[in-house]
């Protein structure tokens, strides 16, 4: 870890930071998570048979949609004229369940991470929220930044070795 705590004050107030004298650059982040749950429900969402519907594609919507309103949902989140936001949902039989990555891009002053990690956020929530009533065990996790490229700090890569 570098560096202050930008968004505190001297006094330690929450603040937020002025990005005025930054440099409009192209940036991008990617997160990601998943949703683990009981065999017979990710059979039942594959299948298309949740009584709420087509969970993967609502919670695509869902994704794209948050990561839309992230400055509404975190205080100190600047809004972003987002360019681009996709959220990709795909089954893992591993877990079982659905892992889903969410890209978002914007040409801007400040990065995209916050955008990209609540769409993957509300996404997971999606799959819970439309499938709970069939698996109230579900659980999310590992909802994390994967990288990032674009502005002073210049491009991150989460380390493989980090995984572990």
């Amino acid at each position: 870890m570098t560096g202050d705590l930008t968004h505190l004050s001297r006094d330690g107030e929450a603040r937020m930071v002025d990005v005025g004298e930054k440099p409009v650059t192209r940036r991008a982040a990617r997160a990601t998570g998943a949703v683990r749950m009981a065999r017979a429900t990710l059979d039942l969402i594959l299948a298309g048979d949740a009584k709420k519907g087509d969970v993967i594609g609502v919670a695509r919507l869902a994704g794209i949609m948050a990561a839309k309103r992230t400055s509404d949902l975190v205080p100190l989140c600047h809004p972003l004229p987002l360019t681009q936001v996709s959220v990709e949902i795909a089954p893992d039989e591993d877990l079982p369940g659905l892992r889903v990555a969410a890209t978002a891009r914007v040409d801007g002053k400040t990065g995209v991470e916050m955008e990209a990690l609540t769409a993957v956020s509300v996404a997971c929530l999606t799959i819970y929220d439309m499938a709970k009533a069939v698996d109230r065990g579900m659980v999310i996790e590992a909802i994390r930044v994967e990288e990032k490229s674009g502005g002073r700090s210049g491009d991150w890569r989460r380390p493989e070795e980090a995984d572990r």
